[in-house]
């Protein structure tokens, strides 16, 4: 039982009996699902998972207006639900992981992970959101939104960066993954330097994944998770995945230079596919300006390349 089947099926048997006898009222206005962070939210949990912040529940979201007249509540409805459900539980909470489930107002479930009480704005909003909690705060499901607006913000979030900021964030992992795979890797390894060989590695690794994310226009999610998911994007997901796999798992230091040169060849070919880039250079470095020239936002075109 996955996590997140267990919590629909929590919610399809004590939560909306519990809304339709005592909240009849807002039955229309109450949204419930599963959101945020948890491996059960990305459908990646399995029995290690369950050591913590596991188990049977559910998120329930209210407009402003309804979470001051009724938050507090169906909070201690809810709470009063049985704790076992299907032989699982009862729900084991980390010291870190209040506040995963329970009775949230809608625009404050979203500015815990987006830092924002309204949808981004403007580029510079949407720029300085981490890519992984934008992940978090649109994975999992929604149950039941007969009003609609907790699934407005996610579908507005699920549009993905506007384009100018995708391309941003592109030509900045240009820069950065030839600077840590494609020139220091190497070199830190002729050096004999060999923490710095795995920090160039490890960093190579995150922004490549992070890249190939901004290509299928999906927001890359927390760093335990992010190899994982990638092998299910469509654009260069299987490949890159495979490829990272490889190069943290052989010793062989010549074999690791051939595979991020690999990596980068790959990524350069997609670049050109989807017209991002138009330089013959197989050092990805020469192809962040390229992708940053193609931003329309004078102002953004116009920043640090490196910074994204």
């Amino acid at each position: 039982m996955k996590g997140l089947e267990l919590a629909e099926k929590y919610f399809e048997t004590y939560g909306m009996p519990l809304i339709q006898k005592k909240f009849k009222e807002y039955e229309k206005r109450i949204a419930a699902g599963l959101v945020g962070d948890g491996s059960e939210c990305y459908g990646y949990d399995d029995e290690i998972s369950r050591d913590h912040d596991w188990g049977p529940g559910f998120c329930v979201w209210l407009t402003k207006e309804d979470y001051e007249k009724i938050g507090k509540d169906l909070e201690y409805e809810i709470y009063n639900l049985p704790k076992v459900f299907m032989g699982y539980g009862p729900r084991r909470v980390s010291d870190w992981g209040f506040g995963r489930i329970g009775v949230f107002e809608i625009s404050q479930f979203y500015a815990n992970f987006i830092g924002l009480d309204h949808i981004p704005r403007d580029n510079d909003e949407w720029l300085y959101i981490p890519e992984s909690s934008l992940a978090a705060c649109t994975n999992g499901k929604v149950f039941y939104d007969p009003l609609g607006e907790f699934s407005r913000w996610r579908e507005k979030l699920l549009e993905f960066y506007p384009e100018d900021v995708r391309l941003k964030k592109i030509a900045s992992r240009c820069m950065t993954i030839a600077q840590s795979g494609q020139y220091n890797f190497g070199r830190c390894v002729k050096r004999k330097e060999y923490f710095a060989a795995q920090y160039s590695e490890t960093k190579f690794c995150a922004d490549v994944i992070s890249l190939i994310f901004l290509l299928n226009r999906r927001y890359t999610p927390f760093f335990k998770w992010m190899h994982r998911a990638l092998k299910e994007l469509p654009i260069l997901g299987k490949e890159i995945h495979q490829k990272i796999l490889n190069l943290v798992t052989t010793n062989n230091y010549q074999e690791k230079i051939d595979i991020i040169e690999s990596i980068c060849s790959d990524i350069i070919t997609q670049l050109r596919i989807d017209d991002l880039s138009s330089s013959n250079s197989s050092f990805l470095l020469d192809h962040g300006p390229e992708v940053q020239r193609r931003i329309k936002d004078r102002a953004l075109r116009e920043r640090n390349v490196w910074v994204g």
